[in-house]
Order: C-alpha cells, then structure tokens, then sequence
C-alpha cells in the first residue's frame, strides 16, 4: 500500500508532465501516414476539410489553454483571496465570453464551407453501385454513350465529377479520404456526391458502412489523371474487348459459363451479375483491391474466391488444373 500510495502521490504533484506526455501522444498518433489518410488531401473537396479540422484544433486548443490557464492562475498563481469583481469577471470573460466568440467564429467559418461541399458538378456524370462486395461503375460523358467498368474510378482533374451513388442489397459508404468526404448508398434510392480532384495519382477508396463479411475488403483505387489522359483512357474503355476470343483461354472462359455472370463487348458474353471484364489487365487491382492485378492472383482468385474474400458470390473453380488457370489467367491479362 505505501508503495501505491506514493505512486499516486507522485501523479497529483505532476499532472503537467503527465497531460504533456499525452499530448504529444496524440500528435505523434496524427502524424500517421497511410493510403486511407484523410491528410495530405489532393482533391479540392478534401482540402477544405482538412482546412476545417486545423482550424477547428486550434480553436480548441485556445478554449484549452485559455481555460485551463485561468484555472491554474486561479489555484496556483493568485492563491490568496481575490474580489468579487475580479472573479465574476473570470467566470464570465473565461467561462462565457471567449467560448461564444470562439465556437461562434468556428461555427461560422464550418457553415461558410458547406456551399462549395455542396456543389454542382460541372462534366462527368459516374453511376456507382454498391454490390456484395464490389463496385459496379458506369461513366456518362457530356457526350457519347455510357461506359461500364468496375472497381475503380477514373478521374480528370480541373472538373467536377458528379457521383449517382445507389446500393443493390444493403447499405454502403463511398469515401475517397484524399478527394473528399463521405456519402452513404442506400437500396432503392441515390444520392449525390459531387468531387473535384486537383494532384493526378492513385488514391484508395474504401466503403465505409459495414456492410457485411467482406466489409474490409470491399475497396477500389482512384486514378486522378490530367483531363487529355482520361478522355484518352475513356474512348479506349468503351471499345471492346483487344484480346483474341479464340484463344485457348478465351474457350476455358466461354466454356465454364462464365459470360453467364460476366460481360465482355464484343462477343456475346453479355453477363450483369458480376464485374464487367472488358478492360480487366488495365486496372490497378483485382477483387475490389482485394488483390494485385496479375496472371498468378488471377490464377488464385479463380481456384477459389472465398479465400481472399468470405461471403463472395462466385463458385469455385476448382475443378481446373493448374495449367488450364494459368492458361485462363493469362488469356485474361490480355484484356486491356
């Protein structure tokens, strides 16, 4: 007992060194880097909420250290008695008028943001749908036909990119934590998110609602590219498919069925029940960002799906031999 008591003694006469420890704590916790980071943003959207977050932290530090300082002069500084006048004064300057001046200017300048978080998009129109558990995408130029794609977003810079997000089963979140905030997707019903992306690069995408057993693995990259690359990359999209149909791969593909569940323009698998293939090879990665995009995950992601994502709703193919899925892989790094 006297040991513990001194310990606690010796925490009541350092509440400073402990509450600093703390603190610089918590910032060497911010200062964590990662693909899901909200910091860093690169998207105008994401900018200004990170603006508000530094601009909110400050705010909050000056309640903190403005309070706080009050509270130490009052106990440890000025320890003999002090007039009426001085303490009201104290209790309403410290305690009532700098938090309404502060939470006033923070809540001003929140509000003062939200027009252009709301903002109209100004060109492409992109049709997200939120599936079990994988993106399906469709790209709805100013002109031309649409284009479908999925697991990833493309992205020109120096527009506005409007999202029509929806959810085929449950609920889902679309983030794109360096482009820009949140917006949920719901069954039956759209909703709208608009993004204007500013630095070309990829950036990770995440939903971010539970959604299910493959919650965490329900992800996809989004390429940011200068507005001549992406109509570039948007006309090659729409054309078909590059690969030979006749190839030996392409027999394993049609003979197992699977253009019952998968498209591929220009040849007759025309399958909407799982991600369209036409331009597979060009992605970033495989599965909803499950995998990387190669012949061996290919190979692996065929023979057995619900290894590398529980609850998925393609079968197996297990049945193949080693050769026919580096063959079938193979043939579908050829779609590009």
């Amino acid at each position: 007992m006297p040991h513990r008591r001194e310990g606690i003694e010796i925490f009541a006469r350092k509440p400073t060194a402990v509450v600093a420890g703390a603190v610089f704590a918590a910032f060497g916790l911010s200062a964590c880097e990662g693909p899901q980071s909200a910091f860093g943003a690169t998207g105008a959207d994401a900018i200004q909420l990170e603006t508000l977050f530094i601009v909110m932290l400050v705010g909050a530090a000056i309640l903190w250290v403005a309070v706080n300082g009050l509270f130490f002069y009052v106990t440890r500084v000025h320890t003999t008695s002090i007039s009426r006048r001085l303490a009201n004064g104290v209790i309403i300057g410290g305690g009532i008028g700098l938090p309404l001046v502060v939470v006033t200017a923070l809540l001003v300048y929140g509000l003062s943001i939200m027009p252009d978080q709301r903002a109209e998009g100004d060109g492409l129109v992109v049709k997200v749908t939120g599936e079990k558990w994988w993106w399906r995408t469709e790209y709805q130029p100013l002109a031309g036909a649409p284009v479908v794609s999925a697991n990833e977003i493309r992205l020109p810079t120096g527009s506005r990119t409007t999202f029509e997000l929806t959810s085929e089963r449950v609920i889902h979140s679309f983030w794109i934590p360096k482009l820009g905030g949140k917006m949920d997707m719901f069954p039956g019903r759209t909703t709208v998110l608009t993004l204007e992306p500013v630095t070309p690069g990829i950036y990770r995408g995440q939903c971010a609602e539970f959604c299910g057993e493959s919650h965490a693995l329900m992800a996809f990259k989004a390429v940011v590219m200068e507005p001549d690359a992406f109509d570039a990359w948007l006309e090659a999209e729409a054309a078909p498919i590059q690969a030979d149909p006749q190839a030996p791969g392409a027999e394993i593909f049609f003979g197992e069925g699977c253009g019952a569940c998968h498209a591929l323009r220009g040849t007759q698998a025309n399958g909407a029940v799982g991600p369209d293939l036409t331009h597979l090879a060009t992605r970033e990665s495989l599965a909803a960002a499950a995998l990387p995009m190669n012949r061996e995950a290919l190979a692996k992601w065929v023979r057995n799906p619900e290894t590398y994502k529980p609850g998925v709703k393609m079968p197996a193919y297990d049945h193949l031999s080693d050769e026919e899925l580096d063959t079938l892989a193979g043939w579908l790094m050829e779609l590009k």
